[in-house]
C-alpha cells in the first residue's frame, strides 16, 4: 500500500452541513443588517467561525468591540448546534458509509482532519465515530487550514509520519494544507481549480480507485 492511512474533511466530504452553517450565519447577519447569500457562504468553506465571522462583517459599517464578537460567535454555535439536533443516521450516505468499511477492511487507518469544533457531535449523530481511529478538530488547533496544523495532529493522533497519510478535502484551503503538510491530496468535488491537488475525483467512491 502507497499509504497507511487516510484523513478525510468533515464536511463536504463525509457529510454536508453547509445548510446548517448557511442558515445559522443568515441569521446572524440580518441582526447585524449585513447581506449574506450563498455566494458569500461559499468563501467559508473550510475556515473556522472567527475567521468566517471576519468575512462577513466586510460588508459592515460598524465596529463591534471583542465581547460583541464573542457574543455572535456564541450565538452562531447555538444556532448551528440546534440546526444539527435534526441529523439522523439516515443523514450519513450509504456510498460513503460503504466505502470507509471497505477501507477499514483493507487496512487502512482513518481519521478526521476538520476546523470544526463539532466534529464529534456531528458524527455521534451519523453514527459513524467508531469508523475513524482518529479525529483531530478545532478543539485540539490553534490554526486553520491553509495552515497544514490539523492534518499534521491527525497523522500524529495516528503514529504515522505525514507522508504516509493521503488527505480528502473540496476547499481549496483544504488542498493546500495537505500539501503543506507533506501530504499527498484528494479532491471531491468541483469547488477546487484543475492541478492543485495530486487526485481529483467527482464522487466519494472512487477513492478505492486511487489507494
Amino acid at each position: 500500500m502507497k499509504y497507511k492511512a487516510i484523513i478525510f474533511d468533515l464536511d463536504g466530504v463525509i457529510c454536508s452541513t453547509d445548510r446548517f452553517h448557511y442558515l445559522a450565519w443568515k441569521k446572524i447577519a440580518d441582526n447585524l443588517g449585513i447581506y449574506f447569500d450563498e455566494n458569500i457562504n461559499k468563501r467559508l468553506r473550510g475556515v473556522s467561525r472567527a475567521e468566517s465571522f471576519q468575512i462577513i462583517l466586510e460588508k459592515y459599517d460598524g465596529k463591534l468591540s471583542s465581547e460583541e464578537t464573542e457574543h455572535y460567535l456564541e450565538q452562531k454555535n447555538k444556532l448551528y448546534r440546534s440546526y444539527l439536533e435534526e441529523m439522523q443516521e439516515s443523514d450519513f450516505s450509504e456510498e460513503v458509509k460503504n466505502t470507509l468499511l471497505t477501507l477499514k477492511k483493507e487496512g487502512y487507518k482513518l481519521a478526521i482532519g476538520s476546523s470544526s469544533k463539532n466534529a464529534k457531535f456531528i458524527l455521534t449523530r451519523l453514527g459513524a465515530i467508531n469508523l475513524f481511529d482518529a479525529i483531530s478538530d478545532g478543539n485540539n488547533i490553534t490554526k486553520t487550514k491553509p495552515d497544514p496544523e490539523v492534518f499534521l495532529k491527525a497523522a500524529e493522533m495516528l503514529g504515522l509520519n505525514p507522508s504516509d497519510c493521503i488527505v480528502m478535502e473540496d476547499a481549496e484551503s483544504g488542498i493546500e494544507a495537505a500539501r503543506a503538510g507533506g501530504m499527498d491530496s484528494i479532491a471531491i468535488g468541483d469547488a477546487i481549480p484543475e492541478g492543485l491537488s495530486d487526485y481529483k475525483v467527482k464522487c466519494f467512491g472512487e477513492i478505492l480507485k486511487i489507494v
